[in-house]
């Protein structure tokens, strides 16, 4: 832990997110059973909160109020609690953004461009109307489009925020719709980014559209992306095919400014081969020679493929999306790699939507591989035993802004096989078993041979005497536990908020 400076006031820290996994429980009185998750900015969250809490940081957190979602005892019980909540406002670190629009929801984002658009509005119009003014914080951290407007609104106020972004993705609106949700825009539109420079608030309040991530990136004082080799990469323009010019640029005025960090993201700590509920047979680090193919056998079964601990599975735990994540190079050689490896009886599992399914189901069906080739629609359970079964993972994308199983999988001792690209190129390197070095199999260039070449490796690794094998293993699982964890992405984010505000986070009182 960082020292403490016995001067001054702890500054109070402002995190403001539309999903949440946990609050530590002296935090809040209605922190038991608070949980609001889509994705990992949940987890994120989560972790970076209870870290600050924990270490004494004046911490509070901003976000929807979802009656619904949240499971408390019962509706009179938390209509109880929460009276008292707004007693008690000013001694609360937690600060809901309430609007019906909140209350009825079954999930945290909508699956309709207009519906997403209304919610961030009125997300947003909360935190600026509302929260803000009464919390009076010192530092605000937000995260991705759907809190674009705030860095704005913070910067005129002269108050300093931290932006992050998780992924490329951007919402347009006007500063028309923004104010008719209720936000007073033309206090801070200049700090906005829109479509074309502005000439004046008039003639662009209707006709200029808002980008509201560049927006974020633009105004706010500093900003990060989860993985530091993307950052560099949308930089350097490897990715302008996929990253909006505008997002590029402003990401590089801050790149090069020094105002911009890669932190990666940590896995769930429910990704844990020693309590995880969904699998057949707990196991850890040193008990993994023994109990992890019985996962193995249980997986098998579950999706159709042949039940032999003796095969060589390859798991493929992302969705199906040939713009990101590279399912057509697979599809190329799926059945070269299964026809070469013949003797070992290779298998490839999907447990995974998108649009590649039907590829892989007719691979499967035209040679009659359903016992080596399985298909299955995504389902959360299923995943998670399939990376306690899995020997490989099977993450091959052209560009990724993080990544999650290529760290999940260490942690079950399945390994990953990558494309050199972005977090995966921070999270895996090349298995060297005679030096005891590396996580995984790494292939420098985005095409098929790429991947094959990649997948050859794997299984000369799976052709090694077992001994060796699982000593590999052993030490890969340990490094991971080590490595990818909340606690060091959490301590990552105090360093820049250290940075930001010219002086230690948690200080002695006077």
């Amino acid at each position: 832990m960082r020292k403490r400076n016995r001067k001054g006031k702890n500054p109070k820290i402002l995190i403001v997110t539309p999903e949440i996994t946990y609050l530590p429980q002296k935090m809040s009185s209605l922190a038991a059973g608070l949980s609001a998750k889509a994705g990992g900015l949940a987890d994120v969250s989560a972790s970076l909160v209870a870290a600050l809490f924990e270490m004494g940081a004046d911490v509070h957190v901003a976000m929807p109020y979802y009656r619904r979602i949240f499971n408390f005892d019962s509706p009179d019980h938390f209509e109880s609690k929460r009276q008292n909540y707004q007693s008690r406002l000013s001694q609360e670190r937690l600060h809901f953004a309430q609007d019906r629009i909140f209350f009825y929801r079954d999930r945290v984002y909508s699956g309709y461009h207009g519906e997403s658009m209304k919610i961030s509005l009125v997300f947003q119009r909360e935190i600026i109307n509302n929260i803000i003014p009464r919390v009076r914080p010192d530092l605000i951290h937000c995260n991705d489009w759907m809190t674009g407007l705030i860095p704005s609104y913070a910067r005129q106020m002269g108050i300093p925020s931290l932006f992050t972004v998780h992924n490329i993705h951007t919402q347009k609106t006007s500063l028309e719709q923004i104010e008719n949700t209720g936000v007073d825009a033309a206090y801070f539109w200049k700090n906005l980014y829109f479509e074309r420079e502005p000439q004046r608030y008039e003639e662009s309040r209707a006709a200029n559209p808002v980008d509201l991530l560049t927006s974020g990136i633009f105004a706010a004082h500093f900003i990060n992306t989860v993985s530091p080799t993307f950052l560099r990469e949308i930089v350097e323009g490897l990715h302008d095919a996929f990253v909006p010019a505008c997002i590029k640029q402003e990401l590089a005025n801050k790149y090069y400014a020094g105002c911009a960090k890669g932190i990666l993201n940590a896995p769930d700590p429910d990704n844990d081969p020693e309590t995880d509920q969904a699998l057949s047979v707990n196991f850890n680090r040193e008990n993994m020679p023994d109990k992890k193919w019985r996962n193995k056998i249980a997986f098998q079964k579950a999706t159709g493929l042949h039940a032999n601990p003796a095969s060589p599975l390859f798991f493929w735990p992302s969705r199906l999306d040939p713009v990101q994540k590279g399912p057509e190079l697979l599809s190329n050689i799926l059945y070269k790699v299964i026809d070469q490896f013949w003797p070992q009886q290779p298998q490839f599992a999907f447990v995974a939507n998108g649009e590649y399914q039907s590829v892989f189901k007719g691979i499967a069906d035209h040679h009659g591989l359903q016992n080596h080739i399985a298909v299955m629609d995504f389902n959360d359970e299923l995943s998670r035993l399939g990376f306690a079964a899995a020997d490989f993972i099977l993450m091959p994308s052209r560009f990724e802004p993080c990544g999650l199983p290529q760290m999940i999988g260490p942690l079950y001792g399945a390994l990953p096989i990558v494309h050199d690209t972005g977090g995966l190129h921070d999270t895996v390197s090349h298995l060297e078993a005679e030096r005891n070095q590396g996580n995984g199999f790494v292939f420098k260039f985005y095409d098929s041979e790429g991947l094959h070449w990649a997948i050859e490796e794997a299984m000369s690794f799976y052709q090694q005497d077992q001994e060796l094998k699982n000593r590999q293993i052993q030490r890969i699982m340990g490094e991971a536990k080590a490595s990818f964890n909340h606690a060091n992405t959490a301590d990552a984010y105090i360093g820049v908020y250290e940075q930001m505000l010219e002086r230690p986070l948690v200080q002695w009182q006077q």
